[in-house]
């Protein structure tokens, strides 16, 4: 009977916690998820949730399983390798360096690696590896992860040219 009792309070207490653990709309991350496909929290502000579009969230994918590990000071794994590169590589979200490159130079540095494009050798070419689709994902969530925020350039003459 004592067992038995036990096993009942253990249940209602592992119950509790999963319940605790399923809270709808606490916190920014889930404030920051409406109507989004994911999110990525903030390198520069870990209270900042940044909302992933469909495209965006398949480049989050793509980025923590080849990238991570040369373009993050950490990977869900523990410490990144890019200290230990020479030149050390390009944050992500560093948007001071990265939002300056259009998306068909990042594409091709993506793809045919950065010997192609003038950059260092240590980066490999991933055409072979990655669809045309996730490369052009990766480069969505680079955009939407830079700090300074991404400005998308306009085409001089069109409606949305600054006045």
């Amino acid at each position: 009977m004592r067992f038995r009792r036990l096993l009942v309070v253990s249940l209602l207490m592992m119950a509790a916690s999963f319940h605790g653990c399923h809270k709808a709309g606490t916190g920014p991350a889930s404030q920051a998820a409406v109507g989004s496909y994911d999110t990525e929290t903030d390198w520069t502000d870990s209270q900042k949730a940044i909302p992933l579009g469909y495209q965006e969230a398949q480049g989050k994918r793509v980025f923590y399983q080849y990238c991570v590990w040369c373009h993050a000071d950490a990977s869900p794994a523990g410490p990144s390798n890019r200290s230990n590169l020479t030149p050390m590589p390009a944050l992500l979200n560093d948007g001071s360096v990265l939002n300056s490159q259009n998306d068909d130079y990042l594409q091709n540095l993506i793809t045919l690696g950065g010997s192609a494009v003038g950059k260092s050798a240590m980066m490999p070419p991933y055409g072979k590896t990655l669809t045309p689709d996730e490369i052009r994902s990766v480069i969505a969530f680079t955009r939407a992860a830079a700090q300074p925020p991404y400005q998308p350039p306009v085409r001089p003459g069109s409606q949305y040219s600054p006045k």
